[in-house]
């Protein structure tokens, strides 16, 4: 079954490092693609980054640079390593699950953790 449990979020100055996690079921992590989003205060959700192959991750421009997302196989563990963080940032960050189709990465609805979340002040 589903199981996608993030951990790692909290406060942060303007500049600071987060890493957040992401714990998956065994069925989970083998079947489907794993990225994060997130939704920052007032806004629609928004891909950060994700796997879209066995070895290569895509990022969302605004983090290029600064997140790193990478995973533990034998874990079955899903990090993102945030640095030089931006008030922007701010947010809940989701692990979530999906397909990639043309090398694009589509979280699958229902298949979503409960989030973590990632303020950053100035």
């Amino acid at each position: 079954q589903v199981q996608l449990v993030e951990s790692g979020g909290g406060s942060v100055q303007a500049g600071g490092s987060l890493r957040l996690s992401c714990a998956a079921s065994e069925y989970t992590y083998s079947t489907y693609y794993l990225g994060w989003i997130r939704q920052p205060p007032g806004k629609e959700h928004e891909g950060v980054a994700s796997f879209v192959s066995e070895d290569r991750a895509t990022y969302e421009d605004s983090v290029k640079g600064r997140f790193t997302i990478s995973k533990d196989n034998a874990k079955h563990t899903l990090y993102l390593e945030m640095n030089s963080l931006k008030p922007e940032d701010t947010g809940t960050y989701i692990c979530a699950a999906g397909d990639v189709h043309e090398g694009i990465w589509f979280p699958k609805a229902g298949y979503w953790g409960q989030g973590t979340q990632v303020t950053v002040s100035s």
